[in-house]
């Protein structure tokens, strides 16, 4: 079954303009609206680190919640898993561990190995307030700090936080923009088959003109959780590149309408978003 993840918070969180509370909450019900499998519509971080989701829990009390979609949040330690578990709205934390040290270090302020016991803890608080953990592989399809990289490196850290912590979804991410379709393809095949208990997912920043690719490497690999965002908007600072930003959630329903494939979305509340999307997001 194929699950869409429109990711308003990931398109929201660079924006230096502050988004009215009440803009975010219009815009947001109206993705709830369109029947997404789930939302990821904020973050418990430091307000200090990213001020533009300062009001996530207050946003949070705007939302009309239905039966089919789901609410995902960000969270970067314990502390912000222990806000984010206190909602009974929210079904999904989300943490990106990064297969960089770097990147872990300048994201999180932790190690490799301190994230990784990390993700321990955030595991048994979200076991207790019945919340499912998802975890970001970040930097998965390359690194921009000259750290070594490999699939395979990929690969091993999948392999602890699955047969460590038990982690049973798992969103490979491509936070730079630099996968390719053999890249993909390659991560993918190698995982799907090798642990069918994961729930494996694509997190895939692009440029306008490698989209498609990407979308269908990962989807003829066999991955069926897709995150992206209405007009591809947000993306990574670190990709030096403009064009690079989040994959385009209309143009994914598109290519999966194009292959009869069902998403459960709504087309003309898609269209209704789009439009509102020109009043969220500055130019």
């Amino acid at each position: 079954m194929l699950e869409l993840i429109e990711c308003p918070r990931d398109a929201m969180q660079g924006i230096k303009e502050f988004i009215p509370t009440q803009k975010k909450i219009d815009y947001i019900n109206l993705l709830i609206e369109a029947g997404f499998d789930t939302i990821d519509f904020g973050s418990f971080v430091s307000p200090k680190a990213i001020p533009q989701m300062a009001d996530t829990a207050e946003v949070l009390k705007g939302l009309k919640l239905n039966e089919k979609t789901k609410l995902l949040a960000i969270i970067a330690n314990q502390r912000g898993a222990q806000d984010a578990a206190q909602f009974d709205e929210i079904t999904y934390l989300g943490y990106p561990f990064s297969i960089s040290e770097e990147f872990q270090k300048r994201n999180t302020n932790a190690t490799l190995e301190e994230s990784l016991t990390r993700v321990g803890e955030i595991k048994d608080i979200a076991d207790k307030a019945k919340k499912e953990l998802v975890v970001y592989i970040s930097m998965a399809f390359g690194n921009p700090y000259g750290e070594e990289w490999h699939p395979d490196i990929a690969i091993k850290w999948v392999e602890r936080l699955f047969r460590e912590f038990g982690i049973k979804i798992l969103a490979l991410s491509d936070t730079i923009g630099t996968s390719s379709r053999g890249s993909i393809d390659q991560l993918f095949n190698a995982l799907i088959p090798e642990i069918p208990a994961v729930n494996f997912g694509a997190h895939l920043h692009t440029t306008p003109d490698t989209w498609r690719e990407k979308v269908d490497a990962a989807y003829q690999a066999g991955c069926r959780r897709f995150d992206g965002a209405l007009k591809g908007y947000g993306g990574c600072p670190m990709a030096k590149d403009d064009l690079t930003g989040n994959m385009p959630m209309e143009k994914m329903l598109g290519y999966f309408d194009e292959r009869k494939v069902k998403t459960g979305v709504d087309s003309d509340i898609v269209n209704k978003a789009l439009l509102a999307a020109a009043e969220v997001f500055p130019l």
